[in-house]
Parts: structure tokens; sequence; C-alpha cells
């Protein structure tokens, strides 16, 4: 029986206020996407509605919406030119930064078309995904610091639901897609808290198994992969919930199925294939590898994408080398659901994903209180980019390597190779 869209709607917002941002009384909220312009887009308006009636009815004093539209995005790519493509709304990022910085709390909505750039120039592309990534820089340095509560997760928009179900008229796609995203955070149980309550429980249960385990590195092997990942000392495996500097605890990612830590940035060699296509930038990376040589990226191939792909890690001196590993069964229940999302925040919950970029100061003992210079001393990873890309399937054997060189399954053919309490 499908959900009742309304209610459901209802119970998503107050999810994700409640236990997603965890927002406190008398915080300031504001709430962006990630487009090049970092707006919400408007097709997410039912919902952003309802999460400032629940972030007022949890005593914020001010919510603060960004609005975007995708069209007009794709208009300006459309008229750009290398002189124009760096013009920014400056007030957007300072705005966020100022409310974060502040004591208040940071909402964002991923929903975009994975093919909405394929035909605008790709050196456009990037040169305004990295404006956007400079100008964001000093809010993504307080996120990695853990300095604040938020939480990401997704609307459909038309050209996202279209690729998802390409059978189906646009309105039926949109449907069904919202009637996965619902499923899929859990709002189909009679109390979605209470079940998410237990599934973070579960979680933590897997980190905190790593975490007495402490591996030296982490060994990959399946079709095209054979790579190995130092772990720095000191890492930490988190899972669904943090809790920040200001000791609010928050679930970032609505919905979550990993665990995940810090790799040292020094320390990956060998070549890693890509599971699933990766949208990025309004374009799709498909069918890629990377292989790595003293924790760099020396090499990428890509089918569709290459070019995508050779920005990124061009982006700036940390982009070519990891600042994540994180782990996530073929029995998570998006991978069960055998869709492809093209959406990284569902896609990253379906197989074990590695990123490029910005490594998070909360994964390392005492991170958040290191200056920029001793987390990069301990292995950390500075960059103004963190992109995930999946890597895991049924296929996947993961080892963990203790310091005295010995393998232990950590996963086998993609599942957990092991029961945790």
């Amino acid at each position: 029986m499908a959900m009742d869209f309304e209610s459901t709607l209802d119970k998503y917002a107050e999810l994700i206020v409640k236990v997603g941002i965890n927002l406190q009384k008398g915080q300031k909220l504001v709430m962006n996407g990630k487009s090049f312009t970092r707006g919400v887009p408007l097709d997410a308006a039912p919902l952003v509605r309802r999460i400032a009636e629940h972030a007022y009815k949890a005593g914020a004093p001010f919510v603060d919406i960004l609005w975007d539209d995708a069209q007009v995005s794709l208009t300006r790519l459309n008229h750009s030119t290398n002189a124009t493509i760096e013009e920014y709304p400056a007030w957007r990022t300072e705005g966020i930064h100022r409310t974060v910085s502040e004591g208040g709390a940071l909402f964002t909505l991923y929903a975009e078309d994975p093919d909405l750039f394929k035909d605008a120039d790709p050196d456009l592309v990037s040169k305004a995904q990295r404006t956007m990534e400079r100008n964001l820089a000093p809010v993504m340095d307080l996120l990695s610091l853990n300095a604040f509560n938020w939480s990401l997760t997704s609307v459909p928009v038309a050209g996202w639901a279209k690729k998802v179900f390409p059978e189906k008229d646009t309105q039926q796609a949109i449907d069904d897609l919202w009637q996965m995203i619902f499923t899929l955070c859990r709002l189909d149980r009679d109390d979605p808290v209470k079940a998410w309550e237990e599934h973070i429980a579960g979680l933590a249960s897997r980190s905190d198994y790593l975490n007495n385990k402490a591996y030296d590195a982490l060994h990959y092997r399946g079709p095209g992969t054979d790579l190995t990942i130092g772990m720095p000392k000191g890492h930490i495996w988190r899972s669904a919930r943090v809790t920040s500097t200001k000791g609010i605890a928050y679930v970032a990612n609505l919905p979550t199925e990993e665990v995940f830590s810090m790799p040292d940035k020094n320390r990956a060699e060998g070549t890693v294939k890509a599971a699933l296509p990766l949208s990025y930038s309004g374009r799709l990376i498909e069918d890629f590898s990377v292989t790595f040589k003293g924790g760099r990226a020396v090499k990428v191939e890509a089918k569709k994408g290459q070019d995508t792909l050779q920005n990124l890690i061009e982006s700036d001196e940390g982009a070519a080398r990891l600042g994540e590993v994180a782990l996530v069964p073929q029995s998570s229940p998006i991978a069960q659901t055998g869709i492809l999302f093209y959406n990284t925040l569902f896609d990253e919950n379906a197989a074990s994903h590695i990123a490029l970029g910005r490594a998070y100061q909360e994964t390392i003992q005492g991170g958040e209180e290191m200056s920029p210079e001793e987390f990069e001393a301990a292995g950390g990873n500075k960059s103004i980019v963190h992109v995930d890309f999946m890597i895991g399937s049924k296929e996947m054997d993961i080892d963990g390597l203790t310091a005295d060189g010995k393998a232990e399954p950590i996963m086998r053919q993609g599942e957990w190779a092991s029961d945790v309490e």
C-alpha cells in the first residue's frame, strides 16, 4: 500500500529536524543546495516549507532559505565565457558561514538532474564548480572540524526521476522516486524515529568493532581492483550519529548505511575500479578507474566523463588524494533495491566507497583540536573538494591488515565477514 504523501512528507520533515539536524531551541537554521550557487531547488518547496515549520516549532528564531533554479544555472553556462564564469554570489556562502560560526545549523538538499550539464562546455562546468568550492571553503573547514550540526538529504526533481525510472512518464517517475526515498528513510515504519534509533545503534556496533581492531591498512580485491590503503595511527571509525564540538548529536546523511574513517593521505597503492557511475557537476563519469602511487592518483581512466574526472583530481593539491574510506554491505536496503540512483547520497549507501579530497578531522583522535599543519602531519588530507565514488560489489573482498602484516577478513563478497553485537 502506498504511503499517504502529505502525512509522510510531514514525517520526513520532522525526521530531518529532530534526528538529522537535531535542531536545538535558539539555533538559527540555514538551508542550501549543492548547485553552483548553493541554492535550494524550487522543486523542494513543499518539503522545505514543512522543515521550516518543524524548525520553528523546535524553537528556531529564524530559518533562512537560499533558493536556486537549475535551468537558470544551465542558461548561465550556455552564455558564459572563461572571463565571466568565475563571478559568484559570495554573499550566499558568507551568510552560511556567519550562521554556522555563530552557533546555527545547516541543512542541505541534494537534488540534481545528473545529465543537466551534459552538453555544456566541460571546462566551464569545471571552473564553475571550483569557484563554488573556493567560496564555500570557510564553511567546509568548519564542517571538517565538526564545529556545527548539519544534515543532507534529497527530494526528487524531474530530470533525476526520469534518469532513475526512464520507462515511466515524468510525474509517475517523480511519484515513484518519492516513495522510494520515503521507504529508504524508514518513513514506512510505525515509528520512524524509533526505527532510526535502532539503525543508528546497529551501525555504532560495527564502528566500535573496527575501532577496537585499529587496522594499519585495508586491502581491497575485486574485478579491476587491487588497492591497499593505509590508515593513520589514531584513526576513528564513525557511523550515522556524530556529536559536534558544541555537544549536539546529529545524523549527517539521511539515509545512511555506512561506517567511515580517515585514510592516511600518503598511503594508497594500486588500482581501484568504480562499481557505479559518478554524477559530478551535472555530468556523469562512467566505467572508470583510478591508480594510486604514494597516496596520489597518478592515472585516471573513464569510458565516459574522462575530462570531468581529470578536472576533479586537478581541483587542488589534495583532490588527487583520499580523504575517506567507507564500508557498506551489499545487504543494505539501498543496494537491495537494485536501482542505480545517479545520486551520490543514495549510491554511496549501496556500496563501499572512497572519497577524493578533504578528510574530516573528527575521524582521528584529537583531530578537532589539531591545527591544519598538525592534521596534515597526522595523515589528514586538505582540499576544497570531497567526492565519494563507489567501489564495492558482490565480488569485492576487503581485509584489515595489522601492524605486523597479518590479514583479517572484514568483508567477503561484499558482506561483513563477522557478526558484531
